[in-house]
């Protein structure tokens, strides 16, 4: 999905709780029992995931619809 949203836009941006700064990594999304990777920005120290307002808004809500109407 990260094909979807440019990361490099949220450069900079650091974790709410830890103060560290966000790294691209992998993260297992989970949705009505389906799990799918994904490359987001988390918090190398404590796991907290930024999951972009555009992405949550535009990509995955289309998956959530097609996953709900299985």
């Amino acid at each position: 999905m990260s094909q979807y949203v440019d990361l490099s836009a949220y450069q900079g941006w650091v974790c709410a709780d830890c103060g560290q700064p966000l790294v691209p990594g992998k993260v297992d999304i989970s949705y009505l029992g389906n799990s799918f990777p994904v490359d987001l920005l988390k918090c190398p120290n404590c796991g907290l995931v930024l999951i972009p307002e555009e992405l949550a808004l535009g990509k995955m809500a289309e998956v959530e619809k097609a996953l709900e109407d299985k």
